[in-house]
């Protein structure tokens, strides 16, 4: 039997909007991505019109253009009326942290279904600025809000501008190196054959930004097109900010995901979550070269699912760099170096 508030996603949808296929105008703006990868995701569930019956809508932060009122633009496009709205903060961990309590929330008895956004169209954006045109985009805040950090940087870290996402990855990647005992370039080889099938994976992918399989020393030798950002990396080494593309996914509870009709083959129930913190501020960290949290927060995922790491098919990794999933493919139980 399976319990009737159990939260599972339904629905799911994504789009990259490449270069090449979109010409000079770009990508639409991000209230328009959003729009339509809801709508792709509700005919995912098999349930169109499952939109105007959402619970709860939540939008990632956009940093691409901060609308007057992002949830309720899109509410308004979608014929949703969800009691609960919500616009988050920024983080590379924050979608998960929408889902984790959507799910929470779900067993609590006080969601049934939910809408789960994000978009980004900074390359449009780059695109406009380098033209110096200004994209037309709509419902501005009638005044700059600040930055949503999900902690203020110290004044200290900001001063010694050690609060750059690139360069403190680089002492915590250096702490790892440090560690291990490996040699500079050892220790740089080893992350390219770490990635090189990862870019393998994007090449098939239709979604990835650079869809081009990469040899181990493309992705580590620095040249022109592949500047070194901040040792360990150069550019193929690191995400990319600047990027036209939109996700959503829908979740439901059990009860409601039978009561809208959806097909049993198009639900994937989530069985096991969690979130733990390591310290924001760099100086804070006992250990620059380990993450306590990744440990706790995979351990308890599994236990919480009732489940090994060897029950895992599939580990989908995210990253800004390569430091953390090296990590994290450790905290998993596998060797990744």
């Amino acid at each position: 039997m399976i319990d009737p508030r159990s939260p599972c996603i339904i629905g799911v949808a994504a789009r990259t909007w490449h270069p090449g296929d979109v010409g000079a105008e770009g990508a639409p703006e991000p209230l328009l991505m959003w729009e339509e990868v809801a709508r792709a995701a509700a005919a995912d569930a098999t349930r169109p019109a499952l939109l105007e019956q959402l619970d709860s809508l939540q939008i990632v932060f956009c940093q691409t253009w901060q609308y007057d009122d992002a949830v309720v633009r899109l509410a308004e496009r979608l014929g949703a009326d969800p009691a609960h709205r919500h616009y988050s903060g920024i983080g590379g961990t924050t979608t998960q942290q929408l889902v984790n309590a959507t799910a929470e929330r779900m067993l609590a008895g006080e969601l049934d279904l939910a809408l789960i956004t994000s978009a980004e169209a900074l390359a449009t954006q780059r695109a406009y600025k380098k033209r110096a045109e200004r994209y037309p985009y709509s419902f501005a805040p009638a005044e700059k809000r600040p930055f949503p950090w999900e902690s203020p940087p110290d004044p200290i870290e900001v001063a010694h501008e050690v609060f750059q996402a690139w360069l403190t990855f680089a002492v915590f990647d250096n702490a790892r190196r440090a560690r291990l005992g490996e040699g500079l370039d050892a220790y740089r080889a080893a992350i390219g054959r770490m990635l090189e099938p990862m870019t393998e994976v994007a090449q098939a992918n239709p979604h990835a930004w650079f869809p081009t399989a990469r040899s181990a020393n493309e992705i580590v030798d620095a040249r022109v097109d592949n500047r070194m950002v901040g040792y360990p990396y150069t550019k193929y080494m690191v995400a990319v900010m600047d990027v036209d593309m939109a996700a959503a996914l829908v979740v439901a509870t059990h009860e409601r995901a039978d009561a809208l009709g959806v097909p049993a083959d198009r639900r994937v129930y989530l069985r096991g979550w969690s979130y733990a913190n390591d310290p924001v501020l760099v100086a804070a960290h006992p250990d620059l070269g380990a993450s306590p949290a990744m440990t706790a927060a995979s351990s308890a995922a599994l236990e919480r699912a009732g489940a090994g790491v060897d029950d895992v098919a599939y580990l989908d990794l995210y990253s800004c760099f390569p430091e953390l999933v090296a990590l994290r493919v450790r905290c998993a139980g596998h060797r990744a170096h």
